[in-house]
């Protein structure tokens, strides 16, 4: 067959591809993308065909990728990511705030905007079907980056190629410390007690580790021990309670958090406090990226409740 005459890769046939690209499972790929096995094996091979290069070697255990299919498994997710633009930016123009908007958020957001996140959607934009995923800032990245979301709620800077920003707010960390603490409740903590105290963190890969021990390094200290960690706040807050040392904690989540327990104190630090930036975050010129800006002015507002310093556009 002349290469004149080959079929054109149909939409169907690349996404089949990309899903038994990302599973290496014909099973797992069909049920990621609501395909019958035989359907979406039949869909490859004629991708193959239309293509004339093997993209996948079948074998009893497991599927692998040729070295054709590891080079054009990139390409099939780049073209369906634009395809993904071209439908998204049409329902933009058709009708702004309708449609499906997924949003990621980190977990020490969720529990704290959310409540006023979707009060907001719910009134201002009720024809906008919210879609919330809560996962940590990397696994975020990647679904912006793969399409897989559309919008990000999270603490910046990210630092991110081809990621726009749209800060919405300030707010300082506070000291959580058990009631026998001497800083327990006093005001004007200077950033060099954080040197000597036993420190609990949240687990690794949460952005909020990171910026404790930020935090501690610019207060002087060099590292600190990770004896005990948490995987959320509601336990690194327990564990404060229970004595086993003091924790920093987002203002935005303070009356969550320590109203669970009576044996907590809440410490101030002495100005310039530790301070994280959370904002929106979307792809550099996405399609509806109007949109994303009106609904961060939006957010500005509706936060503007809470104990943070909203930042101007």
């Amino acid at each position: 067959m002349t290469a004149g005459k080959k079929r054109q890769p149909s939409l169907a046939q690349l996404r089949a591809f990309a899903a038994v690209a990302e599973h290496l499972h014909f099973r797992d790929a069909a049920a990621a993308i609501g395909m019958s096995q035989p359907a979406l094996s039949g869909a490859v091979s004629a991708l193959e065909e239309a293509l004339g290069v093997t993209l996948v070697e079948r074998t009893t255990r497991k599927v692998l990728l040729s070295t054709a299919g590891e080079r054009l498994a990139v390409r099939t997710k780049a073209v369906l990511a634009e395809v993904g633009a071209l439908l998204e930016e049409a329902e933009a123009v058709r009708a702004p705030f309708t449609g499906v908007l997924r949003l990621g958020v980190i977990p020490t957001v969720a529990p704290y905007l959310l409540p006023t996140v979707l009060r907001l959607v719910h009134e201002r934009y009720p024809d906008l079907d919210l879609q919330v995923h809560e996962e940590q800032t990397a696994s975020l990245l990647d679904g912006l980056a793969g399409g897989r979301l559309d919008l990000l709620l999270l603490a910046v800077p990210l630092g991110v190629p081809g990621v726009t920003e749209l800060p919405l707010f300030d707010e300082d960390f506070v000291l959580v410390t058990p009631l026998d603490h001497p800083l327990g409740g006093r005001e004007g903590i200077p950033r060099s007690a954080l040197r000597e105290m036993r420190l609990l963190l949240l687990d690794e890969g949460h952005c909020l580790r990171d910026q404790a021990l930020d935090i501690c390094r610019e207060a002087g200290r060099e590292d600190v021990p990770a004896t005990t960690t948490a995987a959320g706040l509601s336990t690194l807050v327990q564990l404060v309670a229970g004595g086993l040392g003091v924790t920093l904690l987002p203002r935005t989540a303070v009356r969550v958090e320590t109203s669970r327990s009576s044996q907590l104190l809440t410490g101030s630090f002495a100005d310039p406090a530790p301070t994280r930036r959370i904002a929106l975050a979307m792809r550099t010129g996405a399609a509806r990226s109007a949109e994303y800006e009106e609904l961060a002015g939006a957010l500005r507002e509706a936060l503007s409740d809470l104990p943070v310093r909203t930042v101007a556009a």
